[in-house]
C-alpha cells in the first residue's frame, strides 16, 4: 500500500480559517470580559485571561505557519 502524496493544496486555507475562528472567541472573550468582569469570580476571570493568551501563542503559531505556507506555495 503507497502512502498519500503530500497534498498541500488547502494547508493555506485551513491555516488562515484557524487564525479567523481563534481570533473570533479570543475577541468573544475580550468582550464578554469587559462586559461581566465586575459579575464574575476571579478564578473565572483568570481562566479566561489564561485561555485568551493560549490562543494569541496559537495565533502566532498559525501565523507563523501560514507564512511558511505561502513560501512553499511560491517555489
Amino acid at each position: 500500500m503507497n502512502p498519500k502524496p503530500d497534498n498541500r493544496a488547502d494547508n493555506a486555507e485551513h491555516l488562515q480559517e484557524n487564525i479567523d475562528h481563534t481570533v473570533a472567541k479570543l475577541n468573544r472573550t475580550e468582550e464578554y470580559l469587559d462586559e461581566h468582569a465586575d459579575e464574575i469570580s476571579n478564578a473565572e476571570k483568570e481562566d479566561l485571561e489564561a485561555k485568551n493568551e493560549r490562543r494569541r501563542t496559537s495565533i502566532e503559531g498559525f501565523a507563523e505557519e501560514l507564512k511558511e505556507e505561502s513560501q512553499f506555495d511560491e517555489d
